[in-house]
């Protein structure tokens, strides 16, 4: 799961929200960071041309369709003049929790959010994905007894929900084809893969997957699957899992809903590997580390599906603070990489160099909020949002190349975990 008391991102919904203390950042990096170069990881075997550009992780946007190319890098969609929807994750266990999943709205220009209710009161709704084809919503219920539930998002009806096979389910995403959903069970330590039907509402799972193998990592007591995303490739899904700090590669039946392992690739122990997102150009990823509070490049081959995991790097905080890095996103072209970062309550921002191999940390700027777990780029890419979980706020940056500068007052939403603009 993601964000405890303690900050390390483990324990039940419940037992997060009797333990908060909200925390106001103090120390101003922004700008000031001295230059880190991060070398490359060893060149991968080459990849196939035809690799589409996005990865379909990130809950924003819409990935690819039916999983065709894409070109290598995608200019960002210009702005929309009207009031666009902003979708917001919550935990509902526990005091002072939200209601369900949020619903607001954001201004393309100025950032400022407008709040609109509740699209559905389900459980628990703490990371969200939305198909494709943009009208289904995905919301996991981070429960014992994990599941995922669909929501129709032109009037907030849930149209039903799936038992994921394990407990806490943490992440979900979509296949590009929008024919599969893919899930994450932290507590178990399990992946799933679900059929869509034509209305985008999932059928009985067609794989789960419990990582047995290697053994838990320094301070872990098993597996913990964290995050289950598609690879460029659009045929390879890759499991993050935190609790053996591996990243299992499997290659995705496309017909049957079933997966064959293909590759692991081992973070050094004790990393904690979090969250992976692909560069635009399909033959690098970043990799947050969030229990040794490090990042890492990592080549990736989508012929063979196999990540090799890079040296690790800083994160960007500050000395003295306990910090666990959370997400990375990339710019459209492939520009820039932003990290938030919780605990020193800032997003890292880096320049992306030699085609996605190194990353160059310029420097860091405050979130204004307390325990940053999420972030999201609007799909137009001038709008940075972030989902600061204990101070119950979401808020919003301007994009001006690797620039950040604040969007007005944060908004307030209910123990804020995950921001998606549409």
């Amino acid at each position: 799961m993601y964000g405890t008391d303690d900050g390390s991102g483990h324990g039940n919904a419940g037992a997060r929200a009797r333990g908060w203390n909200r925390r106001r950042f103090v120390g101003a990096l922004a700008g000031t960071a001295a230059v880190v170069a991060v070398p490359s990881p060893a060149p991968p075997q080459e990849p196939r041309a035809d690799g589409p550009a996005a990865d379909g992780t990130a809950p924003h946007g819409t990935p690819p369709g039916g999983g065709k190319p894409a070109p290598e890098s995608r200019p960002a969609r210009p702005a929309g003049s009207g009031p666009r929807p902003l979708y917001l994750g919550t935990y509902t266990s526990g005091e002072n929790g939200g209601k369900g999943i949020g619903r607001a709205s954001y201004d393309p220009q100025t950032g400022a959010i407008t709040g609109a209710g509740v699209l559905a009161e389900v459980s628990d709704p703490s990371f969200l994905a939305v198909h494709p084809d943009g009208r289904t919503l995905y919301a996991v219920d981070e429960r014992e007894d994990g599941a995922v539930r669909t929501v129709r998002l032109a009037d907030g009806k849930v149209l039903g929900s799936r038992g994921t096979g394990g407990s806490a389910p943490c992440h979900v995403s979509v296949h590009p084809g929008g024919r599969w959903l893919l899930s994450a069970n932290y507590g178990s330590g399990s992946v799933a893969v679900h059929p869509l039907d034509a209305s985008g509402v999932p059928g009985e799972r067609t794989a789960l997957v419990t990582h047995t193998a290697p053994p838990p990592g320094p301070g872990q007591q098993g597996p913990h699957a964290h995050q289950f995303l598609t690879a460029p490739d659009g045929g390879h899904v890759l499991a993050v899992d935190l609790g053996t700090d591996t990243v299992y590669s499997y290659r995705l039946d496309t017909t049957r809903g079933t997966l064959a392992e293909v590759s692991r690739a081992s973070a050094r122990p004790g990393a904690g590997p979090r969250h992976l997102t692909f560069h635009p150009g399909g033959r690098y990823a970043y990799l947050a580390n969030e229990v040794d509070d490090t990042v890492a490049v990592c080549a990736y081959d989508a012929g063979t599906g196999r990540l090799t995991i890079g040296a690790p790097q800083p994160s960007g905080s500050r000395g003295g603070v306990t910090n666990y890095p959370a997400q990375f996103v990339v710019s459209a072209d492939g520009a820039y990489a932003f990290l938030a970062n919780r605990g020193d309550d800032s997003i890292a921002r880096y320049a992306v160099e030699d085609d996605g191999a190194r990353l160059r940390l310029l420097g860091t700027v405050p979130v204004e909020g307390d325990f940053p777990r999420q972030i999201a780029l609007s799909p137009d890419g001038r709008l940075l949002f972030t989902a600061n979980q204990r101070s119950g706020t979401v808020g919003v940056f301007h994009v001006d190349g690797g620039e950040l500068r604040l969007a007005g007052e944060p908004f307030a939403s209910p123990v804020a975990v995950c921001a998606v603009p549409l």
